[in-house]
């Protein structure tokens, strides 16, 4: 005990816990303000003190030698000094590392919490870490001694060590998690249902939720609403081109049009034939996020690209945000994306190919994982449709993470080039889709992302090995000083992905010029000069 703190903390885990602490200081892909940061540092103080404490556990489960008590003290001694100094020098350090990611990002750092307000935060995170570490070291000890008096004493251990992992976990994943995420379902089902006043029914009868429309304005839902009700209209477009423009055809069906997806799917397809969707000469079906929400940045400027003569379908699959959406309902979404697309790709392949309207998928983050997932290459190999862009993939999309795993050896891990470029190209805020060996084929491919995107770049495997993305040359987005740490790089970029933020045009925030050069590539929209584009990037910039 010569080595315990009053308190029950082994000054090998403090020492341990306070170099985590001062990693997590270290910049990561996003800023973190205050709050954050002090959340991040009890969780890697609680890390490495739970690290250091288990190397303490097994040196003396092997039985190696001690130090004597005079030793000992004066280790201790020690121990804590280092840790006072180590602490101290992070802290001051701090500020500078953070305002290195702001200045990246051209904004500027705001005013630095003192840090005993950091320290205010990561103290009460690490001690209900440490309560239910405690807690569980508790129970599995109750429950050996039990099972000890009918096995031997280490075979009851290693039982008594599973059953309670077993218990913990269905206990949270079973009982704390459940009642947390019917709360949320419930409170995004309560948001997705209010109605702004600012935004009535439609008048014309091509609009979903219109009067004569298959599909009931109030079903739409929020996001549906939203979607129907915004973007360029046919005075926006006339006034931008000189010339009269059709109003572009949005359909959308929320999750109270139908009670199943294969019954929201047809009525999709009913409302896109009923407003003559297939009739315009790009049909882009798209994947919306979690709570059906469609980026308007991507949106607004595909329709202007194509002048209004585009017809967009997308369906709702769920309430909650994608990160809760992955969690509790992430088959939801790849069933609802994959029944769209067999009834949107199922009639379009049955109109005569000199007709019909070029077909394009287009998802945002969860949109995107369950875009990807929505189709078998080998059902559309006879009859491709023309192309996708995924933006801010997941890092579970398979077909990001295939590609980028086989990319050619001198791209990039962050902005990779793919065999010739014939059929899957990358961008990000500096371009990119214009590079490729070979001649953009028919069928395309397109990737947006972001080297800051954490939703992109999060990997479990960051807590015991360095990233690729880690390696030179380094993004231009991501900062010099950002460095690997075993375990608190992982939770750095966990705390960037649940819920960092970033300005526009970094992160996960993706920019409207940057959807422009995306689209142009991928669509190639005739009739555009060079002074048309940059007006058409001075309107977004100026939104």
């Amino acid at each position: 005990m010569a080595a315990r703190m009053k308190l029950g903390l082994d000054v090998g885990g403090m020492l341990l816990g306070t170099v985590f602490l001062a990693f997590s200081l270290t910049p990561s892909l996003l800023p973190r303000p205050p709050l954050l940061q002090g959340v991040l540092s009890g969780l890697s103080f609680a890390a490495g003190y739970g690290l250091g404490v288990a190397c303490l556990v097994l040196w003396r489960y092997l039985q190696l030698p001690s130090p004597a008590a005079r030793t000992a003290l004066a280790a201790k001694a020690l121990g804590y000094a280092l840790c006072g100094l180590l602490l101290a020098a992070s802290l001051w350090q701090a500020k500078d590392w953070q305002t290195s990611v702001y200045g990246l990002m051209g904004t500027e750092a705001p005013v630095g919490a003192h840090p005993l307000f950091l320290l205010a935060i990561a103290a009460p995170t690490f001690i209900i870490v440490l309560g239910v570490a405690r807690l569980f070291r508790w129970a599995s000890r109750a429950l050996s001694r039990r099972l000890e008096r009918h096995a031997p004493p280490r075979l009851a251990r290693v039982l008594a060590i599973g059953v309670s992992v077993f218990l913990f976990w269905s206990a949270i994943d079973g009982v704390l998690f459940r009642v947390l995420l019917q709360t949320a379902d419930r409170s995004f089902q309560q948001l997705d249902a209010l109605i702004d006043p600012a935004l009535p029914p439609p008048l014309e009868p091509g609009q979903a939720g219109s009067a004569p429309s298959l599909v009931d304005w109030v079903d739409l839902g929020r996001q549906g609403r939203s979607f129907v009700a915004g973007g360029p209209d046919a005075a926006d477009l006339g006034g931008f081109f000189g010339a009269p423009r059709p109003r572009p055809i949005r359909v959308y069906v929320g999750l109270n049009s139908a009670d199943s997806a294969a019954e929201r799917a047809r009525l999709a397809l009913a409302e896109l034939i009923r407003v003559g969707g297939f009739e315009r000469s790009v049909l882009l079906l798209v994947t919306p996020t979690g709570t059906g929400w469609v980026d308007s940045a991507g949106q607004d400027t595909v329709e202007y690209l194509h002048g209004g003569d585009i017809a967009t379908v997308a369906a709702q699959y769920s309430y909650l945000n994608s990160p809760l959406a992955l969690l509790t309902e992430g088959a939801y979404g790849a069933e609802m994306a994959r029944v769209l697309f067999e009834e949107i790709y199922g009639h379009w392949r049955s109109l005569p190919a000199d007709t019909r309207p070029r077909l394009f998928l287009q998802g945002l983050s969860l949109g995107s994982l369950n875009s990807d997932l929505s189709f078998d290459l080998y059902d559309i190999i006879d009859a491709p449709f023309h192309g996708a862009l995924w933006v801010g993939p997941p890092f579970r999309h398979e077909t990001w993470r295939r590609v980028t795993a086989e990319r050619n050896p001198d791209s990039p891990f962050w902005r990779p080039e793919f065999r010739d470029g014939s059929v899957v190209r990358f961008m990000n805020q500096s371009g990119g889709l214009e590079h490729g060996a070979a001649e953009w084929g028919s069928f395309r491919i397109a990737f947006l992302q972001y080297a800051s995107d954490p939703i992109t770049f999060f990997t479990p495997r960051s807590a015991w090995r360095r990233p690729e993305w880690m390696q030179a040359p380094r993004a231009p987005d991501v900062s010099p000083q950002l460095r690997w740490f075993p375990v608190v790089t992982m939770l750095q970029l966990a705390i960037d992905m649940v819920v960092g933020t970033a300005p526009t045009g970094f992160g996960h925030e993706y920019a409207a010029t940057h959807y422009i050069d995306a689209w142009l590539g991928l669509t190639e929209p005739a009739g555009w000069s060079d002074a048309d584009l940059a007006r058409l990037r001075a309107l977004f910039a100026d939104r």
